[in-house]
């Protein structure tokens, strides 16, 4: 958190070059987050690259009182929603356009790492409902406790726990031993 506190500090101080760091710090991380929520790359890099931006342009009034890389997948997160909704009334919008199929394409993770455990764990995780979906990766990728996951969804404590077990049960399901630890 020291070090959080350092980059921020020297970054509003010394402006833009000073961004560097925190962006390289956190941009894998956050973009491997994103990739797992949308399920595709380019959304992935538009919503990270957004945040960022965003991140960027209110530094003045920004006050960091917990981790940063808590509080920018926290941003990922809202964003992904976001996007993920935005996406639902377009569709809803253009359902009298002509279906288009899925050209499948792969997910970010499989392009990034070929293993084929790698394939099917994220293919379990695209499969599973959003918020299930969410809990895991903020709780795994975002490295964030219950509770914040919790305040980030606006949900008790309980509703998280279950959606990360659940979540965690229908994976070692749909796996079924295919994915070794």
């Amino acid at each position: 958190m020291f070090e959080d506190k350092r980059l921020l500090w020297k970054f509003k101080c010394r402006g833009r070059d000073a961004f560097r760091p925190i962006y390289e710090k956190y941009a894998d991380d956050l973009l491997t987050l994103a990739a797992n929520l949308l399920g595709d790359k380019n959304e992935a890099e538009d919503v990270v690259q957004d945040v960022f931006v965003t991140f960027a342009g209110s530094i003045k009034e920004f006050r960091l009182t917990g981790s940063l890389r808590n509080y920018l997948a926290t941003c990922v997160a809202n964003r992904s929603r976001d996007y993920i909704r935005r996406k639902k009334r377009r569709r809803v919008a253009s359902e009298n356009l002509p279906k288009q199929k899925k050209t499948g394409m792969q997910t970010p993770l499989r392009l990034a790492i070929c293993s084929e455990e790698r394939q099917k764990l994220s293919h379990a995780l695209a499969e599973l409902p959003y918020q299930q979906r969410e809990a895991i990766l903020l709780r795994l990728n975002g490295g964030m406790r219950f509770g914040q996951i919790a305040r980030l969804q606006s949900v008790s404590l309980k509703t998280v726990q279950s959606r990360y077990r659940y979540g965690l049960e229908k994976l070692r399901s749909a796996l079924n031993g295919e994915v070794e630890k």
